[in-house]
């Protein structure tokens, strides 16, 4: 679980798996995730409303990222980890951010991935919001992890949270690393000038997130996250137009990859009523050309019809048994390293820190 991520471009196609009869499956890859999100759950109430997309980002998230710290990015990624095995996702790859608590926070989302079993791809999402030293303490800690031998790319907030200065050092420090960027690109109308400023500095081996209101063709893999964008209304990104390989993610909204697959379907049936579960399907596929570790994962799922056109329309399809390297990690739906109850006590324990937290910003 170490390493640099693997070019997309180059990396071997998965298996065709349309119309298998099978309960068997690779490990399940979330192209993208917020783990730190997973404690968000009940928290409270931001000050006012949010109207807008720009306003959710400043009254929720970005008040939340604020109050992290290294106890509760652990148990965060503890749950997340844990709640991705549970629904045979072995692969995540995640985008990280914790203003004030940013030097060793990818070890620690690493560490506890490990612990639980799970493979993970890390990255910092580094932003000016906080100013220039903020934004070099993010570039830091992608390049300390990386250095390490931690399997990640270099991350970035998104376009509109940060200087042209600091776009060029993320882009020229992947590079260095032989990674990619992974990066949230035009999810709403504040970053409409992504693709002008990025278009110079993308490359293949980018993630570039969302793409809702992208005005121009980039090189990268398009990481669409359906419920998401459904959820900030931000509008529909249309990635069956788009040249570039698609894959799926949740963009904090757990890790249940099966239940992406039917958003990503829905979503692209009510845009165009010719369309078919199969593209959904291969958007699901891709997430192994971008962890293609996972493809060494098995899942037995509770369901004999692991087609695309059966699980379109099939809810509650469950793992069984997960294997990861050859370890088995998921037994009659429990996790064998690491104990579940435990795991969702402390995560309990840390989120009413985080809420108490919360209430104390004004």
């Amino acid at each position: 679980m170490t390493g640099t991520a693997p070019d997309p471009g180059t990396a071997a196609a998965p298996p065709q798996r349309v119309g298998s009869d099978s309960r068997t499956t690779p490990g399940m890859v979330c192209a993208h995730h917020h783990l730190y999100s997973a404690l968000a759950r009940g928290m409270p109430a931001p000050p006012r409303t949010p109207t807008g997309f720009l306003e959710i980002l400043e009254l929720i998230w970005w008040r939340l990222d604020q109050a992290l710290d290294l106890d509760i990015i652990e148990w965060s990624a503890k749950l997340g980890a844990l709640e991705a095995l549970e629904s045979g996702t072995t692969a995540i790859i995640d985008h990280h951010e914790s203003p004030n608590a940013i030097e060793g926070s990818l070890d620690v989302i690493a560490g506890a991935c490990a612990e639980v079993g799970v493979r993970v791809d890390c990255a910092y999402g580094v932003t000016d919001r906080h100013g220039s030293a903020g934004a070099r303490a993010g570039l830091v800690e992608n390049d300390r992890f990386l250095r390490a031998g931690g399997r990640g790319h270099v991350g970035v907030h998104a376009a509109f949270t940060c200087s042209d200065e600091t776009l060029e050092a993320a882009a020229g420090l992947a590079a260095d690393h032989g990674t990619g960027v992974h990066i949230h690109v035009s999810e709403g109308t504040a970053d409409l000038e992504a693709g002008y400023r990025l278009e110079q500095l993308a490359r293949d081996d980018w993630l570039v997130v969302h793409a809702v209101h992208l005005d121009r063709d980039l090189p990268g893999t398009i990481v669409h996250n359906p419920r998401s964008n459904m959820n900030n209304r931000v509008g529909y990104a249309r990635p069956a137009g788009r040249s570039n390989l698609v894959a799926l993610g949740t963009d904090g909204i757990g890790a249940a990859m099966l239940d992406e697959f039917r958003v990503a379907y829905i979503r692209h049936r009510e845009d165009d009523v010719t369309a078919t579960p199969e593209t959904a399907w291969s958007w699901l596929e891709a997430g192994w050309r971008l962890f293609p570790e996972a493809l060494d994962d098995t899942v037995v799922w509770s369901y004999d019809r692991m087609d695309p056109w059966s699980l379109a329309f099939t809810t509650g399809v469950r793992p069984l048994e997960v294997v990861v390297g050859g370890e088995t990690v998921l037994r009659d739906g429990r996790p064998t390293r690491v104990d579940a109850e435990e795991i969702r006590a402390k995560a309990a324990e840390a989120a009413a820190r985080l809420f108490a937290k919360l209430e104390e910003m004004p």
